[in-house]
């Protein structure tokens, strides 16, 4: 049944077709939602059907396929160190100052526009300042831009959730335009609701106002998780601005983990972009996600998983062709009314939200990057074992995105439904299978396939197949210069050792990484291999299995 919405000027908008489906499923959708796994298992089974055929086919499979992968990583290698040096660039500016030079454009553009400075992006400083003076109608007047910050919880405990709330506070943007919304969960019990109370007794007088919304549980043709919350919560602040007379088009929401604790000049970043940007309610902002809160209270593994999810976010600084919502994300209030928030029903509902908001937009919808951070946990539990089994629940969780193949994938076969150029949306669309494939069957090659052509044909004494594991192995030691890179920049991006620790566990930060290799295959690639046999079988994930983050006193 088709469900329509008043836009805000006044049209219907119809925002049935951007739903994901729920029970049973066309031929067509089964299909895609069977391609990443088909094509992952494939990539590894082909390894072995080619080294049966010819010890020599298998081992050229074998080297392309890692000579792709050391390429990739020589890649990785110098965008991280190009990312890190722009988010250290970003970090440094009086974002509040930019954003208040945008109040008087044409004076600060004659006061500025002789000036020559290295600081980040000061050139596009000075020609958006000449483009605001130009035209100051086109552009909304920055006092009177809101934020509303919407934090989710499910059963986190105030050593988590007043931290958050500091940051918010602790920011330069004024606390009095700022509205701070708390989403949590009927489901999490009486004590998450206690303290939601509390919370909002604390700050009552900080921000524009402090609001919380309990989630009721067992809503109709909705999943156990984030997306229904982030949604619900939405539904409640679009009712709250309508009835206090703040325009939609003015407000930014910015949606918050519990952990999450938010750079000081985020929120001013955001509203600068959201000003400069002609088209800016078809675009999302994306702040890079680091994951070293707790950093030094992580076990090894651990650790790895998390610096290695740090470095993904930093490479994506510059490849912004690739940018996708992540984690926390902001995005205009009018935008998330038009299209009805967020998924409630996907687990993913942070990288589903740019494929909604592709579809939605028609294909004029972009990322934009935001170069400072917002910091998050990594998983820690009371015991090693525990924690071990929530870190692979959260990959999973993640790698759970391969279900969005489908979603675009039958999008992108009916040209109605397309809503965009084939030529657009079709790069996209690999880019998307691609990375799935790639994060499940890759690991488990290059560290595994060297050996399988020799071991099918231990009688061949062809040159190549019997030296196919040196050859592999002197590969990898090469692209070890990759994760040297890896191992300094960490260090460098690493908080300061608490004082409760003593040297050796600095030393450990470094040893960490000879877990790499397990933790790719352990934890990367089973995670991936996982959530796509799921989809595969038709078993779906429908429930959002929150990761607890345990504080260490």
């Amino acid at each position: 049944m088709a469900r329509e919405k008043q836009g805000l000027e006044g049209r219907l908008i119809d925002t049935s077709d951007l739903e994901l489906p729920l029970g049973k499923r066309t031929r067509l959708y089964r299909f895609f939602e069977i391609l990443p796994g088909v094509l992952s298992y494939s990539m590894i089974i082909a390894l072995f059907i080619f080294s049966l055929i010819s010890p020599t086919l298998g081992a050229i499979y074998l080297l392309i396929i890692i000579t792709i992968t050391l390429v990739k990583a020589i890649g990785v290698a110098i965008r991280t160190v190009q990312g890190y040096n722009e988010i250290q660039r970003a970090m440094r500016v009086d974002w509040h100052k930019r954003l208040m030079d945008l109040n008087e454009p044409h004076r600060r553009f004659e006061e500025l526009r002789d000036r020559s400075s290295t600081a980040f992006n000061y050139d596009e400083h000075i020609d958006n300042l000449r483009m605001m003076s130009v035209a100051p109608k086109d552009f909304p007047d920055p006092d009177k831009i809101y934020h509303a910050v919407i934090m989710v919880a499910y059963n986190e405990g105030l050593e988590t959730l007043i931290p958050t709330v500091e940051a918010v506070k602790n920011t330069n943007f004024d606390n009095k335009k700022i509205i701070f919304v708390m989403g949590y969960e009927e489901r999490g019990g009486p004590e998450i609701a206690k303290n939601a109370k509390k919370l909002q007794e604390m700050f009552k007088d900080t921000f524009y106002d402090f609001i919380i919304v309990e989630h009721p549980d067992g809503l109709p043709r909705e999943i156990k998780g984030k997306g229904p919350n982030l949604t619900y919560a939405g539904h409640r602040l679009a009712e709250y601005v309508t009835k206090k007379h703040i325009p939609m088009e003015n407000v930014i929401v910015t949606s918050l983990d519990a952990d999450n604790r938010m750079s000081e000049g985020y929120l001013d970043y955001v509203a600068y972009e959201f000003i400069v940007n002609p088209d800016r309610k078809r675009v999302a902002y994306q702040p890079v996600s680091i994951f070293m809160n707790n950093i030094w209270d992580a076990s090894a593994p651990m650790r790895v998983v998390a610096v290695s999810n740090t470095f993904f976010n930093v490479i994506n600084v510059k490849r912004p062709h690739l940018l996708r919502n992540f984690a926390s994300h902001s995005q205009p209030l009018d935008a998330l009314y038009e299209m009805d928030f967020w998924s409630k029903r996907t687990i993913v509902e942070d990288g589903h939200q740019y494929w909604r908001s592709l579809f939605h937009f028609r294909g004029k919808y972009e990322v934009v990057s935001i170069k400072v951070p917002i910091y998050q946990d990594a998983v820690i539990e009371e015991t090693f074992m525990k924690t071990v089994k929530a870190q692979f629940v959260q990959l999973r969780r993640w790698d759970y995105g391969a279900s969005d193949v489908a979603y675009v994938g039958v999008r992108m076969v009916n040209k109605k439904r397309r809503k965009m150029p084939l030529w657009f949306l079709f790069p996209k669309f690999w880019r998307l299978l691609d990375g799935h494939v790639t994060l499940a069957a890759m690991s488990p090659i290059v560290a595994f396939g060297g050996w399988v052509p020799r071991l099918l044909n231990f009688q061949s004494r062809e040159l190549l197949t019997y030296n196919l594991p040196n050859t592999v192995s002197w590969i990898q030691l090469f692209a070890s210069i990759g994760l040297m890179v890896t191992i300094l920049m960490s260090l460098r991006m690493l908080p300061p050792r608490p004082k409760k620790y003593n040297k050796v566990k600095s030393v450990g930060m470094v040893l960490q990484w000879i877990l790499s290799p397990l933790v790719a295959i352990l934890y990367q690639s089973a995670a991936a291999f996982y959530a796509q046999t799921r989809l595969m079988t038709g078993n779906y994930m429908e429930k959002f299995d929150v990761t607890r983050k345990v504080v260490k006193r």
